[in-house]
């Protein structure tokens, strides 16, 4: 572990006790919709994917809203993100380009504009390719062109960040290397989902995102903040990569659920290098 790494930022923290802490990671049970969950201007960069109204199965999430209340449930994590958000921090968040249960819907579109509202300034966004076409389901009118539909087998993953683009505080040690910085760069990533099976959670990104993530938006030693916390991965990945993690889990179930994984994943590679 690297020797600028230090607690002070998971020691202020302690407001609020934590359901989890190991090295350089601390976990809370709570609510990010509570503002005063935190004190601001902590977090230098926030990798999420908050959770996307398609129905899914979330345990204490309701994941049903109606559209409308999806948007007002999504500009109160952002606004407590951006509060929470060190001037130059950068937020990346994975969401839909689009939903079509219950009417048609730019997700990507409306969240983006949400978050401008705020105050977040907008950078960027890569598609995340999956490739998973294959999951397709419904064409609407087949072979026809009364009423097709069209299905991306893609996501976003969009870029903000408060204040300057420009990051000049933290330690200004990178740790991207040439060929990772030429690829991720470009603005279409492909690498394959992660199998809800396998993690035990219904909607779980891949280790692959939040690592991408962090190597090129943050340096060595900045505090990553998950506020959708789930099984653990940006916080894992934050630890693995000299980093400070912040989660947020709402649901009991999946902070034990990230609790074991992160154990097993630090001791596994601890173990490695010893």
């Amino acid at each position: 572990m690297n020797a600028m790494l230090d607690n002070t930022v998971l020691d202020k923290l302690m407001i609020n006790e934590a359901y989890f802490t190991h090295k350089h990671i601390q976990l809370f049970q709570d609510s990010c919709l509570k503002t005063n969950l935190f004190d601001k201007d902590f977090v230098d960069l926030t990798v999420t994917s908050p959770p996307y109204n398609v129905g899914i199965e979330y345990n204490s999430n309701d994941d049903e809203l109606n559209y409308e209340q999806y948007l007002d449930f999504s500009e109160k994590w952002l606004s407590n993100c951006f509060y929470w958000t060190k001037p130059q921090g950068r937020l990346v968040m994975n969401i839909p380009l689009d939903k079509n249960k219950g009417g048609q819907r730019a997700v990507g579109a409306d969240l983006t504009k949400i978050a401008q509202k705020i105050g977040w300034q907008y950078h960027s966004t890569i598609i995340w390719n999956e490739g998973n076409i294959s999951r397709r389901t419904a064409w609407g009118s087949w072979l026809s062109a009364a009423a097709p539909y069209v299905i991306a087998p893609v996501e976003l993953i969009v870029v903000l960040y408060k204040g300057d683009w420009k990051k000049t505080n933290g330690s200004k040690i990178s740790d991207i290397t040439k060929e990772e910085f030429m690829t991720w760069t470009n603005g279409v990533w492909t690498f394959n989902g992660e199998s809800k099976k396998r993690i035990g959670h219904p909607a779980p990104f891949p280790r692959e995102l939040p690592r991408r993530a962090i190597k090129l938006f943050s340096f060595v030693g900045d505090t990553i903040f998950d506020p959708f916390c789930g099984s653990g991965t940006t916080l894992i990945e934050a630890e693995l990569l000299n980093r400070v993690g912040v989660g947020v889990e709402i649901d009991a179930n999946y902070c034990e659920l990230a609790k074991n994984r992160i154990l097993k994943e630090v001791e596994k590679i601890e173990a490695f290098i010893n």
